[in-house]
């Protein structure tokens, strides 16, 4: 399965992918904000290994892509949309290599998300959450026309060894008829 656009390819993740996988997983510039990492080399195994094993569920509930240039064929980020029980509801998340920041390429991968999640998976409604100091991660959740719903006081436990214990978190989402509305 693979999802192109005009620049990219979210594509599943391959063990190859373990170089380029590492290198944005390892950076703690690139990690700031997430509520995980910097990865040692066993934990990106462990993701990668975790996102092949997903797409082998039946029924599959959560997609992890690798976002590939499609120019270069060079990965650049992961991102993936993760289905509730009911199979009604999405949530995305993503992480782009701090190289590649301000090009508007995660813009264009939750696009991407957000059209495979409406019209593919016929989802009803679609969130991403992250933390209020993001403003690149909730600026492209503005940008792909997701409302802010929530603003959660302290509700963000920050990883091992942050600066604070507890962040605060921005909550956006965008419901099907939303997506139908922008789109057509």
């Amino acid at each position: 399965m693979e999802l192109v656009t005009s620049r990219l390819c979210l594509r599943p993740f391959r063990e190859s992918d373990f170089d380029a996988v590492h290198s944005y997983s390892s950076n703690p510039d690139n990690v700031t904000y997430m509520v995980w990492g910097p990865n040692d080399e066993e934990s990106t195994r462990n993701f990668i290994k975790d996102a092949i094993q997903k797409l082998e569920q039946d029924p599959i509930m959560g997609y992890d892509f690798a976002i590939v240039l499609r120019e270069t064929g060079e990965v650049i980020g992961g991102c993936g949309i993760y289905l509730d029980d009911s199979r009604q509801e999405g949530v995305l998340g993503w992480i782009l290599h701090k190289n590649y920041w301000k090009f508007g390429f995660m813009t264009e991968a939750a696009n991407e998300l957000l059209r495979f999640g409406f019209e593919q998976l016929k989802l009803h409604r679609i969130y991403a959450t992250c933390n209020t100091e993001n403003y690149g991660s909730y600026r492209v959740m503005e940008k792909c026309g997701m409302l802010r719903e929530a603003h959660f006081r302290k509700n963000r436990h920050g990883r091992v060894g942050d600066k604070q214990q507890w962040y605060d978190e921005f909550h956006y989402a965008m419901l099907a008829d939303e997506w139908e509305m922008i789109n057509n």
